[in-house]
């Protein structure tokens, strides 16, 4: 036996491999000469699944007229004294700001007092304390002189149902009953509430705070107060209020500078746009000049490793192990550290000349679909407008959800606690005990005892009906992103599939992509919707598992979180890349979610290395479209609200941060850029698996010539024995 292999056993063995694909990845598309594009003749598809969206969907309807109609987030904006009634704001619309009698108390809540509220009396009042007072030395005056200090009294902020000056009570009676504030300091409103603003002024904080009469301020319990003390009692409330004005600053600044925004906003659009339109032209310019860089940046680098290491590797200074430091100079003049960087950057370049070297057709393959589907976005303008109507569905969708959200959040009764007035130490850090039930009638007769209001507090079937708008939200926002994709494949099938372009592509693609898909797949969009909406939803779960989970000691638990948090985070990229595929393949052949999956996923695996490569170039190719969008529009943004736009500087606005409109352009640029992108990715993605079933259904001659373009043909060498008028 010579062991030479002859033709027979090449075609025997080729066909024998063939065989195998197929069986594994189903059959090759055969050639249909009914078939010219997306088949009209198509019926209703997933039906179930469009009935369970239809009836989820108007569970969000009854949950938002649920919330409306039982919530007010009024009591979530304006600030609530110990009775419930919202400062500033109706009766007390003339007392804007809420003062705390004791803000000791807050100490013992610790950070849990954003939300649970400070367990001490508090009333509106209409402006802040400016001054210091405490009740100790009033109370030894009065008893010295046996008469009542009006002066004194006048300083006291008292509950609604007191007016110190006429009570025959004492003033220690008053106190201690938590009828009149113990003390107060200066303060200054923050977010309608009275926070000490006296820390800056203060030069030892553990020092005992004195009144302007040079007297130690006391509490209730004649125990001094101090500045360290103090701060420690208002610092998370501080914390959060401050926050809370910062946003305020926000808003003011966007207000100021709204219509500078969407200007710079309608500009990306225009980037955006110039940039596909060119897109045909710089594609191939883009991809080659990169590979070129890497190359050279790679080739570069390896010969310069290897040279420093060959000066050093005779130098005995330059030999040593390598040690932990971080004075890097230390391994710079190591002779094994130039090796090492040689050998890397050596196997990097390797691998980019075989990539090059074999992979040569597939890369000019994805520079020329992507250069078609611009084209393909010039011939239908209208896509490039699409994005705007998914767009504004979004937000309407998060401005119905974040709306129901907050009326649920404040659709809560009133909650009230029992505390101790005389001993403030009796007072549990826990918020559950310190929110024991209590009568809702205030009146309580023991004076010791004091029923107070804290919050509203949050009914339990609360937080399922806000997980349930939470799933609904993820599902109707992948339903949205599903039928903007679907309708986009509709167009661009329609546009490969013309033979002669632009003379045979339909009229009105988009509207009749658009039509197909809501007459019959609102079913196959819900199904591939609900499942990126269930991982989705237990990506959250196990978010919300570790936050419970971060103190734990337990290593096990951590890390079998980590496992589940990247598996879902896989599975959901993987989910959604099958998704947008498998709409290709239904806005094509109209069949339901999982037969069009399937053929897509096996129509991919039997082109995998021009998928994979296609890929990664439209991947490439966005990112830096996007990347110059994104660039230029914020640039452009920053120097003008910096006031460095010498010729525009009269129409730079005064803003607290200038950064605000900047960053807002920059997220918007983003979007913008995201949402036309978006359009050229699907009509790449949609006009490769066109061309791959191209290449199967086809084989060129007069009964079955290939729809691809010239440049495609000439790609792959072949040819269309009957010429297409774009030929």
């Amino acid at each position: 036996m010579s062991g030479k292999v002859s033709d027979s056993e090449k075609t025997e063995n080729t066909s024998d491999d063939s065989d195998k694909k197929k069986d594994k990845y189903g059959e090759e598309t055969k050639y249909d000469p009914t078939f010219n594009g997306p088949i009209k003749n198509r019926g209703c598809t997933d039906v179930i699944c469009c009935i369970l969206f239809l009836i989820c969907f108007l569970g969000m309807g009854v949950v938002g007229y649920w919330a409306y109609y039982e919530g007010d987030p009024i009591t979530l904006i304006y600030p609530s004294d110990s009775q419930g009634n919202l400062c500033g704001y109706g009766t007390y619309s003339d007392k804007p700001n809420l003062f705390f009698f004791d803000l000791l108390t807050c100490a013992k809540q610790g950070a849990a007092v954003a939300v649970t509220g400070c367990p001490t009396p508090q009333v509106c009042v209409a402006t802040c304390p400016s001054g210091y007072w405490t009740w100790y030395s009033a109370y030894i005056q009065e008893t010295v002189t046996m008469v009542q200090s009006t002066t004194e009294r006048e300083k006291m902020i008292c509950d609604y149902n007191t007016t110190a000056t006429t009570t025959s009570k004492t003033i220690k009676e008053l106190v201690e009953s938590d009828s009149c504030a113990a003390y107060y300091v200066d303060s200054s409103p923050i977010v309608g509430r009275c926070v000490p603003s006296i820390f800056t002024t203060l030069v030892n904080l553990t020092a005992n705070l004195v009144t302007n009469s040079n007297e130690s301020i006391v509490g209730a319990d004649n125990s001094t107060i101090t500045g360290s003390a103090l701060q420690a009692g208002s610092k998370y409330l501080a914390i959060f209020l401050s926050a809370k004005e910062y946003g305020e600053q926000i808003l003011s600044d966007l207000r100021a500078s709204w219509w500078m925004i969407l200007i710079g906003l309608g500009i990306a659009c225009v980037l955006a746009f110039i940039w596909i339109v060119v897109m045909r032209w710089v594609a191939g310019i883009m991809v080659w000049l990169t590979i070129i860089a890497f190359l050279g940046l790679f080739g570069f680098s390896t010969y310069y490793t290897f040279t420093m290491w060959v000066s050093l590797k005779d130098n005995p200074s330059a030999q040593g192990n390598f040690e932990f430091t971080t004075n890097l100079s230390y391994y710079a003049n190591l002779a094994t550290t130039w090796l090492v960087l040689g050998i890397i950057s050596a196997s990097i370049l390797g691998i980019l000349l075989l990539i090059l070297l074999f992979l040569r057709e597939r890369i000019l393959i994805a520079i020329a679909l992507i250069k078609e589907a611009s084209r393909a976005v010039s011939s239908m303008m209208f896509t490039l407008l699409w994005p705007v109507i998914p767009f504004l569905l979004q937000i309407v969708l998060f401005a119905y959800w974040a709306l129901t959200a907050l009326y649920l959040a404040s659709s809560g009764r009133k909650s009230y606690a029992t505390t101790n007035s005389t001993n403030s130490s009796n007072i549990s850090t826990t918020s559950e005990n310190l929110l024991n039930s209590c009568p809702t009638d205030t009146n309580i007769s023991a004076v010791t005892t004091l029923c107070n209001f804290v919050k509203y507090d949050v009914g339990e079937y609360t937080i399922y009906l806000q997980f349930y708008m939470l799933f609904m939200l993820f599902w109707v926002m992948n339903f949205i992103i599903a039928l903007g994709q679907l309708t986009l494949a509709g167009a661009f099938a329609s546009y490969y599939w013309a033979f002669s372009k632009p003379q045979d592509i339909p009229a009105f693609p988009m509207t009749a992509s658009l039509g197909r898909s809501f007459r019959y797949h609102l079913g196959s969009i819900a199904f591939g919707s609900l499942i990126i909406a269930i991982i989705q939803i237990i990506r959250v779960f196990l978010e919300y598992i570790e936050s419970k989970v971060k103190g734990s000691e337990n290593p096990v638990a951590k890390f079998l979180i980590k496992c589940l948090k990247c598996v879902f985070w896989c599975l959901e990229k993987f989910m959604k890349f099958l998704n947008k595929n498998a709409y290709i393949m239904i806005a094509v052949y109209g069949k339901n979610f999982c037969t069009s999956a399937k053929n897509a996923f096996f129509l991919i695996m039997r082109n995998i290395v021009r998928v994979a490569v296609i890929d990664k170039v439209a991947d490439f190719l966005l990112f830096i479209s996007k990347l110059v969008v994104v660039a230029a529009t914020t640039a452009g943004a920053f120097f003008f609200f910096d006031g460095r736009i010498t010729f525009l500087a009269n129409y730079t606005p005064s803003l607290n941060f200038y950064l605000v409109p900047v960053i807002v352009i920059a997220i918007g640029s983003y979007v913008i850029a995201a949402a036309f992108f978006s359009v050229y990715g699907m009509g790449v993605d949609t006009l490769f698996l066109c061309f791959l079933e191209d290449l199967e259904r086809h084989d060129g001659s007069a009964e079955k010539p290939y729809y691809m373009n010239k440049d495609l043909k000439g790609i792959l060498g072949k040819k269309n024995k009957v010429k297409s008028k774009d030929d």
